[in-house]
């Protein structure tokens, strides 16, 4: 049987994502599922992180601990990948030890190449390209609050950046409407929307994307790792702050998500991130439960 990785959305098919959702919201419900108190009893999970993290690690290595099986955390400066050894060479040694490897990256070449020759499932935990975890985890809270996503809008509006990538493989792989606001410098890769232009369209004013939506999401406007271009970023992002008024254009009954860390004042204001149609904390929680479900599956 080949291994299956989780790089990006594609990976899987729909069917599968959907089972995974539906999957997650039993996990959820029982919390430590009986049967899968021991999944991972005996096994170990790499988790080799070269950029930093607070959601992302907490809930991969409770998710392990919650399957009886232990975590070991690698950040790259601390291995021999800090040496100059070829990242294909660690992949060999990880995967003839472990039983699976999350990997949060740079560039996304360097994830590919780990699975490429890894023995064990590799999973995306964030590349600068594509953060595939987080979509199950924001689909999962749709689902939770209004039902299938399916044939929904969505509105994404700020940095066409690696969250807005994977929503827009989400697009196409549960059928449901993108609708993108982007600076015009700061739009989407074009490859990505060629191959999701189907169920995805781009515009450059908020407001046209917002309205009539069922679910508004946006993101920090400078992204990890491109923190030295703030001021300019702040400037070119200045008149897409997800507001009340912005919000007062979707459907009444709208949620509202960001994957954290929010940028209050920015990004958003205090009033949507903390007010009623706000479910960033569930979505946040969420992370746990669906990648539970990941694992499960790539696990069995």
């Amino acid at each position: 049987m080949s291994i299956r990785h989780f790089l990006t959305l594609f990976d899987l098919s729909s069917n599968e994502l959907i089972d995974l959702i539906d999957r997650a919201q039993v996990i959820k419900n029982t919390h430590i599922a009986s049967d899968l108190g021991t999944l991972m009893s005996g096994m170990t999970m790499v988790m080799l992180f070269e950029k930093v993290s607070t959601r992302t690690r907490i809930s991969f290595e409770i998710a392990a601990t919650q399957f009886g099986g232990h975590t070991l955390f690698l950040e790259s400066q601390h291995s021999q990948l800090s040496r100059g050894e070829p990242l294909s060479d660690t992949s060999r040694v990880i995967s003839s030890m472990a039983d699976l490897i999350v990997m949060r990256t740079s560039s996304h070449d360097r994830i590919v190449t780990l699975a490429e020759f890894s023995k064990i499932p590799v999973i995306n935990a964030m590349s600068n390209s594509y953060h595939p975890c987080q979509i199950l985890a924001d689909v999962l809270t749709f689902t939770e609050k209004k039902g299938s996503i399916r044939d929904a809008k969505v509105s994404w509006v700020g940095d066409g950046n690696n969250v807005c990538h994977s929503w827009m493989n989400a697009a196409v792989k549960f059928n449901f409407d993108l609708q993108l606001a982007c600076p015009p410098e700061h739009g989407p890769d074009p490859d990505i929307l060629e191959v999701t232009k189907n169920r995805v369209s781009l515009t450059h004013k908020p407001e046209k994307a917002v309205a009539g939506s069922d679910l508004v999401v946006t993101d920090t406007w400078h992204s990890m790792g491109y923190e030295r271009a703030k001021e300019k970023y702040e400037q070119d992002f200045s008149n897409f702050t997800v507001t009340k008024s912005l919000m007062q254009l979707a459907h009444e009954s709208a949620l509202f998500m960001h994957c954290l860390p929010a940028y209050r004042g920015k990004e958003v204001v205090a009033e949507v991130i903390d007010g009623p149609q706000s479910v960033v904390w569930e979505e946040a929680e969420n992370r746990l439960h669906a990648q539970k479900a990941l694992i499960e599956f790539l696990l069995t």
